[in-house]
């Protein structure tokens, strides 16, 4: 079973949809951080200044998370960078936070922007939808030329190349028993099969 590993997110609320809403800043959100009202392990993504609650991470998700991991680490080269579920800063409105960013070692974290990522991955399994869908039309308005969406618990991945006018014109399916391997990096070629990842029994 997988168990949420995490204690979610406080308590939502749809009570305004279809209202306008208030936007929020980048600024704004450090801000109350910083005063405590919303405290620093709280994990959000901010997208067009609203505030999207991410979903508690089950242990199929952090499986998969750690394996890759593992074996990118051994394997990076030393002129690239790798970070996880870092705060990807994306404009003064909008802020996600990918399982895996890849990006030039000599740009530093603050370097960290849009035109400058190599690989882009994000580990779902609740957030499927979100991922495939909402995160893909963004990441492809960014000009992000590999993004890939591994399901944990089918253990496939969609690669996402070529974006244009807001859209990947290739979106590919692979299974576990396939190799992956980035657009850009080629040296970080994985199969998931081999870190001992196969689909949910």
């Amino acid at each position: 079973m997988n168990e949420p590993i995490r204690q979610p997110f406080p308590a939502t609320s749809q009570a305004a949809e279809g209202l306008p809403r208030r936007s929020w800043t980048m600024a704004e959100i450090e801000a109350m951080v910083a005063a405590g009202i919303i405290a620093e392990n709280e994990r959000f993504e901010l997208i067009g200044g609203e505030i999207v609650p991410m979903s508690p991470k089950g242990a199929f998700h952090e499986t998969a998370k750690k394996e890759l991991n593992r074996y990118w680490i051994k394997r990076i080269p030393d002129e690239i960078d790798l970070t996880t579920e870092t705060t990807f800063r994306l404009g003064e409105r909008d802020f996600l936070e990918p399982d895996f960013v890849f990006w030039p070692r000599a740009l530093g974290i603050r370097g960290l922007t849009p035109p400058v990522v190599q690989l882009l991955v994000e580990i779902s399994d609740s957030s499927l939808d979100y991922d495939l869908g909402r995160k893909a039309a963004i990441y492809a308005g960014l000009g992000l030329p590999d993004y890939w969406v591994v399901d944990a618990r089918k253990m496939t991945t969609r690669i996402h190349r070529e974006p244009c006018d807001g859209a990947f014109q290739s979106a590919v399916d692979l299974p576990h028993t396939e190799t992956l391997t980035p657009l850009r990096l080629p040296t970080l070629s994985v199969k998931l099969a081999d870190l001992g990842l196969a689909p949910e029994a």
